[in-house]
């Protein structure tokens, strides 16, 4: 497979994976914070939480909307440019895309309509039942998309056909249940409400700034400050548990994390800073902190953490062992359904290592005919790109624990400071606005730049995934792509600018309304107006 179409398929869906989540975390995050505040609304009655509600709601739609645009697009490229890779593991990777099109997709979308063209057509109770179906919907939608995505890196609940050449489903709840997806979803999400909380406190502190909507700015802070804090502190503890079953799963990755050149003994350190060098096999000027990596990866002190070498020299081994399992396998398919026990038996007792031997058709077309020196390179090859890997994390975790920090600060200024800020703290609101979806991308570099060079961890090596295209189709997309994407982000910025600096749009009928409740409960039941 001509490698100049793997890097260019790969650089696509990198670009457009990466530009759709810059729209999930915000949808995440903004429909759990609109249906909280509609809550309050129908709790109080009072007309400027109805008011933060169609404000946020209105910024939510215009997300989701372009959001939408983007997943769908991405997704086709399944078939565009990775057809092999759906036609090896569709029977798997499909089903929880189908679900989530036809549950969560579809019940997002119905609801997002009745929210905004419900308000006068619909009771308080059942609108709100409506926000809060909306949030499950976007919720739900990112669940089945990460169950997906956790079984590449954790293929579980699978096994691999001989006949037809193909992973097949051996139990659903064993991927439902996976608990890489699950690690992944909870952390992923607590991101998107970190992302949307950052995202009001922000908006919320140039009003203050500039003197517009205080009232609605400052309840804004004060929900966004109090899901904030929750949703940062629960972030860094569900990054412990991602980092965890990496250190079970993905031992390869969790060693480019930490830039792990050589097992240390039990418990590994952390290495707070360093300049990894993948020739010299080193990091110069690293600075280790003692124990944290070792109670990261394993929670305990006694379990090592392998190094890159010795992953090396184990991937050496599995390749020989799957060259074997090759062996057995197109002696199975020569036979056209006339397999002995013995060929069945050889297969089943090496199948696990069948991945490694496709590492092999990189250089070789028969990977039984595969030389010492092209093992050893196929080995090697298992070593992703160490650098941007230890530099994502590093930068991912120091955002993380920052947001603590600014979320706590104007918690502790809502709660007992009677919402008062001091301008540096609105100004510095402000310029953190971009930091979430910062964090957000690393984390999506750490995830899948990690797990190179496989497409499927340890089963489906990523240049076996692609499409047979040439490479001016695949630049024509990719030009396509940008084109299109830039222009979707010059309307993206544009519409939220704009309703950012328009503002919310006062109820004035609802507001006329609850004064005149309000004051007649508060001259006594005698002067209450009739309903």
């Amino acid at each position: 497979m001509d490698l100049d179409i793997v890097e260019l398929s790969r650089l696509q869906f990198a670009m457009t994976a990466l530009y759709h989540f810059l729209f999930v975390p915000l949808t995440l995050g903004l429909s759990i914070l609109v249906a909280t505040m509609e809550t309050v609304y129908v709790m109080t009655g009072r007309p400027i939480w109805r008011q933060m509600t169609k404000f946020w709601g209105t910024l939510f739609g215009i997300n989701f909307v372009l959001g939408v645009a983007t997943g769908i697009t991405m997704e086709f490229q399944f078939g565009m440019n990775w057809s092999y890779y759906s036609h090896y593991v569709g029977d798997v990777f499909g089903a929880p895309l189908a679900i989530e099109g036809l549950m969560a997709f579809f019940l997002e979308a119905t609801f997002v309509g009745l929210f905004f063209f419900g308000w006068n057509k619909l009771g308080k109770v059942p609108h709100l039942i409506v926000a809060w179906l909306v949030a499950i919907g976007s919720n739900f939608s990112a669940l089945w998309i990460l169950i997906a995505n956790g079984w590449m890196q954790n293929p579980v609940g699978a096994s691999f056909n001989p006949m037809t050449m193909r992973m097949e489903m051996d139990s659903f709840a064993e991927v439902l249940f996976n608990p890489v997806a699950q690690a992944k979803f909870v952390h992923t999400v607590s991101a998107g409400y970190v992302t949307a909380s950052v995202f009001v406190l922000g908006v919320s502190a140039w009003y203050l700034l500039k003197g517009r909507h205080v009232e609605l700015a400052r309840r804004s802070i004060t929900v966004a400050a109090s899901f904030g804090l929750a949703s940062a502190l629960s972030v860094v503890v569900l990054g412990d548990e991602s980092g965890y079953d990496a250190g079970l799963n993905q031992k390869m990755k969790m060693a480019a994390i930490e830039a792990m050149w050589e097992t240390e003994p039990a418990p590994a350190s952390f290495t707070l800073f360093g300049i990894p060098d993948s020739e010299a096999r080193e990091t110069h000027y690293a600075v280790h902190i003692p124990y944290v990596m070792g109670l990261i990866g394993t929670r305990s002190l006694t379990r090592e953490i392998p190094g890159i070498e010795q992953l090396v020299e184990e991937a050496h081994g599995r390749i020989e062992n799957g060259i074997l399992a090759y062996d057995a396998l197109m002696e199975i398919r020569g036979a056209k359904g006339n397999a002995t026990q013995d060929m069945t038996d050889r297969f089943e007792a090496h199948s696990e290592d069948l991945g490694y031997a496709f590492l092999l058709l990189r250089y070789t077309d028969d990977p039984r005919n595969a030389t010492p020196e092209q093992i050893q390179q196929a080995a090697n090859d298992t070593v992703p790109h160490v650098f941007p890997i230890f530099w994502a994390f590093r930068i991912m975790v120091g955002l993380g624990f920052a947001f603590i920090g600014v979320m706590l600060y104007f918690f502790v200024r809502s709660s007992f400071k009677g919402m008062t800020y001091p301008r540096w703290a609105l100004y510095g609101a402000v310029a953190v606005i971009p930091a979430p979806w910062i964090a957000a991308e690393m984390g999506w570099i750490v995830a899948e730049y990690g797990r190179q060079p496989w497409t499927v961890d340890g089963i489906l090596p990523t240049a076996l995934s692609v499409s047979h295209l040439g490479v001016g189709e695949v630049l024509f997309t990719i030009a396509g792509f940008v084109i299109f994407y830039s222009t979707l982000f010059v309307i993206e910025m544009g519409l939220m600018i704009k309703y950012i600096r328009k503002g919310p749009v006062q109820d004035v009928e609802e507001t006329e309304i609850w004064m005149k409740r309000h004051e007649a409960r508060l001259a006594g039941p005698s002067a209450a107006p009739a309903e």
